[in-house]
């Protein structure tokens, strides 16, 4: 999405330049605090949400993210000595690209708990109110939430094919219609999937909040001495600069 991509394209190099003069710490931490705050304030969005507010949020946590790595990949290749600074950055990609696969799996597995917990009343109670039978709406609530979950994502009503035609032939020309048409199903799961987003989003905050805490602890500026006696990059250049006037004169 343009927020997300104009809001990294921004903040990541501004980050690594700062990083490079100031230290990691500060951009990386308080990036992961910005983010975390986006997590919170899109819980917060109504299901009919306008989209100048939705893309904001998105535009300020790819901010917070372009805050985040280039710094915090700029601490891990100070604290490393040269000779292995290429293990350090094949390191620090693999957790990457793992973390962002196992992301996907707990985003999903929190989004059906949720589901799970709210889905079978709601839809049973929305069945019952349009004249399925008692029966049928417990054996269609009583199903796995991950159909419904990605029929959501997919746009597709899946109700004329839960309920059958047997059910559908016993209820009136207007309650089927209603049922099978392109606005029962998405307000019947507005709110279990709210419940869902609510705990991937908690977990989201929470985890970056974690992170932040780490990161604030990652200490001030830092650059690795290679050798023994071989003084920080800071250092030597002071030295160069001190010793610049004798050489001259």
């Amino acid at each position: 999405m343009v927020p997300l991509t104009v809001g990294f394209l921004l903040a990541g190099p501004l980050a690594g330049h700062l990083a490079d003069k100031y230290g990691a710490r500060p951009f990386a931490t308080g990036g992961l605090l910005l983010v975390a705050l986006t997590f919170v304030l899109l819980q917060m969005l109504p299901v009919n949400f306008g989209y100048p507010v939705f893309a904001t949020l998105l535009f300020f946590n790819s901010v917070g993210m372009g805050l985040f790595i280039a710094p915090n990949q700029t601490g891990i290749m100070n604290s490393l000595p040269s000779d292995q600074r290429g293990a350090g950055a094949g390191m620090a990609a693999t957790f990457n690209s793992s973390a962002q696969v196992l992301s996907i799996g707990i985003f999903f597995t929190l989004m059906i708990l949720g589901l799970s917990a709210t889905l079978p009343t709601t839809l049973f109670h929305g069945l019952v109110a349009q004249g399925v039978s008692a029966n049928t709406a417990t054996r269609v609530s009583h199903l796995p939430p991950v159909g419904s979950l990605f029929a959501a994502f997919l746009g597709y009503n899946p109700m004329a094919t839960l309920l059958g035609p047997t059910a559908l032939h016993h209820m009136t020309a207007a309650q089927a219609n209603y049922i099978t048409g392109r606005s029962f199903f998405p307000h019947l799961i507005s709110a279990p999937f709210g419940k869902g987003l609510q705990k991937a989003f908690d977990f989201a905050a929470i985890v970056c909040v974690l992170g932040a805490v780490a990161s604030l602890l990652r200490g001030g500026k830092y650059h690795h001495a290679d050798a023994e006696g071989e003084l920080p990059v800071e250092s030597s250049e002071q030295a160069v600069a001190e010793t610049e006037p004798l050489l001259v004169s």
